[in-house]
């Protein structure tokens, strides 16, 4: 037996017994893929285990990420820190080594998958940002941006229409620096793919724009390698190597077989492989001798080649200063420009549109932070999300950096993720917030992976009027506030759209959804910086107040002008603008207090969305003025006057609890 072949089986074991110590897990994705996997990472791949954040690394995705114990098990054996006691520990709380990758917990994970063919569309946003960044900083002789992004994904993944959507994009993009290796065995949960899944897979990506290649035996080390280099060669197209293996092989009563999939082999069995596959070592998790030897010399080959490139980046440096400094700003996640102090940054005119306001902050941002990078899913002219004094990002101009994401929601927003993963750009997208629902699953893992991505979502309430309940948004609002971390900002107008746009790019582990009208709204003069808090006062009564009347974007008009009629009536209102919940609920219990008093219990909230959530800031003895319904295709001042989104019905409201 070679030692590539002694490798490939102790991944196999190793990846085997950590899933039987946890007695949970899914072996058979690691027993068919070993010689895949050890093949990309131990001949092909970049990567220095010394340093997991060398810039110009190749990146890899396990989109497969049940397959978990084949990557802990490799990032063992190249000494990225993952130990054989995180490998018994398997699954186990605490430990580095979870049931599926998770960013941030374990050194050489780029990104977290688990949901089946999120780790396509992550795969494609790296290899985007790689365009990108090479197209804005490369020169002649110095390829300091000069890397491949490598997937391994299986047949579910490619049945998820997520992984559809991005590789569609992929092949329009012409991203020749992307390898998508596919576990083709067959089998999914509940038996054969035959059920389910008949299609020619390799079809459908030579239509994307794809080249195919095919290895007929999973086990065949060199026309594995072959086909690689094959993919490599090929810059002007994306790539998918179909392999072709057997689930779980090597364990002679499970291998090929749906079993083999989602539960531990056995002790009888792990033996029966052991056996099979002439592993003789008795010991459980053990590493021979001439694999560990043989890793030394590879992670060699990783550590001299990031010296190269240290070497050759000094070199750039040198001749190009003005590259350098720009290299610091792109890789600097602090803002390299004082937006809080800028005069021009807060200050507008005129009533507009949220998202109209938003269209004017950000031609403001494009001009003062250059690693902006950004698109909508084929409603930029709705959205108002186009950066104007920049060019589009395509096959033909990877230096752009709009990107015409295509009518793909769920991709564009796991793409951003690895975009924003990757290093070196700020990365924002742009939908209708009804649409949020296809964008959730990836807004989730932005949450999970504590992602700066910003969403421009627009269209935010019954505001769109004749579009009617397909799209108007009523409970996105509740469903994204009641995500971990995530910070959900709908502003009143230009001011607080500038506040929100200040915090989305400041809050560097949470992703933040910019909820934005599509009708106009007035610039109220108490707006402002205020609207950084969460929430604050906008008007206010001499002494305690009768009533606090709360709102968020473009209800707060309403509650505004609620105020004076009030007074009118004898009654003393505070009015506050809420923003977002969120951040209000990070300042100090001084300062909530100071906004929303316990004392006054006489409280209004008003809406244009569902009641979920406020309960908690207008208490047993509110009133809540809210959407109970999907809305209805009427003109939008029709339709806000119908669900009693109006001056008169919030002070007959008020009246109401003030009268108790």
């Amino acid at each position: 037996m070679n030692i590539q072949q002694l490798t490939t089986n102790t991944i196999r074991f190793l990846s085997a017994e950590a899933i039987q110590k946890a007695n949970s897990g899914h072996p058979g994705l690691p027993l068919g893929s070993a010689p895949a996997a050890y093949t990309l990472w131990g001949e092909k791949m970049k990567h220095n285990p010394h340093n997991p954040n060398w810039t110009n690394r190749d990146r890899f995705v396990l989109s497969a990420g049940h397959g978990s114990a084949l990557i802990y098990s490799i990032l063992h054996l190249f000494g990225y820190g993952t130990t054989i006691d995180d490998l018994k520990s398997f699954r186990q709380k605490g430990s580095k080594t979870p049931g599926h990758p998770e960013y941030g917990m374990t050194d050489g994970l780029e990104t977290t998958t688990g949901p089946l063919g999120q780790g396509i569309a992550n795969a494609v946003g790296f290899a985007i940002a790689e365009s990108h960044l090479a197209a804005e900083f490369n020169k002649p002789g110095y390829d300091v941006v000069d890397h491949y992004t490598f997937a391994l994904c299986g047949d579910g993944c490619l049945m998820e229409g997520v992984s559809s959507e991005a590789a569609s994009l992929a092949g329009t993009l012409g991203l020749g620096k992307l390898v998508l290796l596919y576990d083709s065995n067959n089998i999914s949960i509940e038996g054969s793919t035959e059920i389910a899944f008949t299609e020619n897979v390799r079809a459908r990506f030579d239509a994307y724009g794809w080249q195919t290649l095919l290895v007929e035996d999973g086990n065949d080390l060199n026309a594995i390698s072959k086909a690689i280099d094959e993919a490599k060669n090929e810059t002007s197209k994306p790539t998918l190597i179909e392999i072709k293996t057997l689930i779980g092989f090597g364990a002679p009563n499970k291998q090929g077989k749906a079993s083999a999939h989602g539960e531990p082999l056995g002790v009888d069995e792990i033996k029966a492989a052991k056996a099979n596959l002439v592993w003789e070592y008795e010991d459980e998790f053990f590493v021979p001798e001439e694999v560990k030897k043989h890793m030394e010399k590879l992670i060699q080959k990783g550590v001299d080649e990031e010296a190269s490139w240290n070497e050759m980046f000094a070199k750039y440096c040198e001749e190009y200063p003005e590259m350098k400094e720009k290299w610091g700003i792109f890789n600097n996640k602090e803002l390299s420009v004082d937006l809080l102090n800028n005069e021009d940054f807060w200050t507008y005119e005129g009533d507009l549109a949220t998202r109209a306001s938003s269209e004017k902050v950000l031609q403001k941002l494009s001009k003062l932070i250059p690693n902006l990078f950004g698109g909508s899913a084929d409603l930029g002219p709705s959205n108002k999300s186009v950066m104007k004094d920049r060019e589009y990002y395509s096959k033909e101009n990877p230096a752009g950096s709009n990107v015409h994401f295509g009518v793909r929601e769920f991709a564009m927003t796991a793409m951003a993720n690895a975009i924003e993963l990757h290093g070196g750009l700020r990365t924002y997208i742009a939908g209708f917030f009804v649409f949020s629902d296809y964008m959730k699953a990836g807004m989730r893992l932005s949450a999970l992976m504590g992602l700066p991505v910003i969403s421009i979502m627009t269209h935010d309430s019954i505001g769109v009027g004749e579009d009617g309940p397909t799209h108007q948004p009523i409970e996105h609002l509740a469903a994204l506030r009641s995500m971990p971390n995530y910070t959900v900002i709908r502003p009143c107008d230009s001011k607080e759209t500038a506040a929100a746009w200040y915090m989305a790019l400041t809050r560097q582990t949470s992703p933040t959804a910019l909820v934005l009208t599509r009708q106009n709204l007035p610039l109220l003069a108490e707006t402002g910086k205020e609207a950084l808090k969460g929430a604050y006062i906008l008007k206010d009564s001499q002494g305690t107040p009768d009533v606090i009347l709360m709102a968020s974007g473009s209800e707060v008009e309403l509650i505004y002008k609620a105020y004076d009629v009030l007074a009118e009536k004898g009654i003393k209102a505070r009015v506050v603008s809420m923003p977002s919940w969120e951040v209000f609920e990070e300042q100090t219990d001084e300062y909530k207090e100071s906004v929303l008093p316990n004392a006054v219990r006489n409280r209004v909230a008003v809406e244009a969305a569902c009641e979920f959530g406020w309960h908690k800031y207008i208490g047993l003895d509110g009133e809540i003025i809210c959407m109970k319904g999907f809305g209805e295709s009427a003109p939008a001042d029709e339709l806000f006057k119908e669900f009693g989104f109006t001056v008169e019905n919030v002070v007959e409201k008020a009246m109401k609890v003030c009268c108790k």
